[in-house]
């Protein structure tokens, strides 16, 4: 989904879309045009609560921004519903491509889970096999239309489910071939991550990278889940890692004291994937406050922690990375330096090789200062 309107860093007249981006948490079935679902809807026979695409846009906008994670993860069974088929998924996963491209993201993790994808017949290999195709496809189309992006397949094993060690093994199988990364997923109050521990423990024998979704509905014992079941790398959102950091006034000024998770994450610099509006929406930061000016966003950016901005459902959300990273600028006055260690920060975090990192930030750098 793309955006019609600039968004121009705040005081200035860069457009945020010219910079070069890393897009490190964002969901396949979050990401579909509305259009896209209509047809492919009437393709099989899918009733939908809207037939044009800009009020059916509006009712997944709506439907998300309700204040709970549980209610806010309803909206996918549309969207999933037409990812059910290779033709779907390829169609999805190329447009997925296009939309990142047009943002200016330069490399782009896509997460999804093929569990979730088995209703009309695919086995999980085909379903992975089908979104890798449809990525490729839009790579080569982007690039022929002069954007530079890369991306990679982040393969989610659904919280809930029983099938997590499934899941590994078939993101291993396609490591070589588009998959980058595992995460888990869906309802995180009840499902920990030591539910998945044989998955995990598969992954670390591999050495395959995980990220998982901790600290978003769920409190700081989710996030250690996430570190000792999980070996996360990163943080999918992680905002509630504020839960073990303790603020006080000192003298007119304001002193953190990091409780030894938070502790860890930082000096291990362990990313936090916040996704700003998202959080908002599903009410991940509710006991701070309900504003963008309330997301612990800049907290954890001035503490030092390896923070990064994301989009997580660009449908759900109505939103792109750039207008993310507008958001954020305005909430806390962030000027081009600001978002340039935001994206560094998403660089130094991308599961690639660390000379591809390394070109990655230098892209990055070289793009931002064109810019000035």
């Amino acid at each position: 989904m793309t955006t019609a309107t600039q968004n121009l860093l705040p005081g200035t007249e860069i457009a945020i879309e010219s910079l070069p981006k890393v897009s490190l948490h964002d969901h396949l079935d979050g990401g579909l045009r509305p259009q896209t679902i209509i047809e492919l809807a009437d393709a099989i026979g899918l009733e939908l609560p809207a037939t044009d695409a800009e009020t059916l846009g509006a009712w997944f906008a709506e439907k998300s921004d309700s204040g709970s994670l549980v209610e806010y993860l309803k909206t996918f069974d549309v969207t999933t519903a037409v990812m059910q088929t290779r033709e779907g998924l390829e169609r999805v996963a190329r447009e997925f491509v296009l939309d990142l491209a047009a943002d200016g993201v330069v490399w782009g993790e896509i997460r999804w889970a093929p569990e979730q994808h088995l209703t009309r017949g695919l086995s999980l290999d085909e379903t992975v096999e089908a979104v890798q195709a449809g990525l490729d496809a839009g790579v080569e189309e982007a690039r022929g239309a002069g954007h530079r992006i890369r991306v990679g397949q982040l393969v989610s094993a659904m919280r809930h489910a029983d099938r997590g060690r499934e899941i590994a093994e078939l993101a291993l199988r396609h490591r070589d071939r588009g998959v980058v990364g595992f995460d888990i997923a869906g309802a995180e109050a009840g499902f920990p991550a030591g539910r998945l521990k044989d998955a995990f423990d598969l992954l670390a024998a591999s050495f395959f990278p995980a990220t998982v979704h901790a600290g978003e509905a769920d409190g700081i014992e989710s996030i250690r889940g996430a570190l000792l079941d999980g070996r996360a790398l990163r943080l999918g959102h992680g905002v509630r890692l504020l839960e073990d950091i303790t603020l006080s006034d000192e003298g007119g000024s304001t002193i953190a004291t990091l409780g030894p998770i938070a502790e860890w994450v930082k000096d291990r610099q362990i990313t936090l994937e916040t996704s700003p509006s998202s959080n908002l929406q599903t009410g991940a930061i509710a006991a701070w406050g309900d504003a963008m000016v309330d997301h612990p966003l800049d907290l954890f950016y001035q503490l030092g922690f390896r923070v990064t901005v994301n989009t997580d459902n660009r449908l759900m959300s109505a939103t792109t990375l750039s207008r993310e990273l507008a958001l954020v600028a305005e909430a806390f006055g962030y000027d081009l330096d600001d978002l340039l260690a935001l994206q560094l920060n998403a660089a130094q975090s991308a599961f690639l090789p660390v000379e591809d990192r390394e070109a990655l930030m230098d892209t990055i750098i070289d793009g931002f200062e064109a810019a000035l």
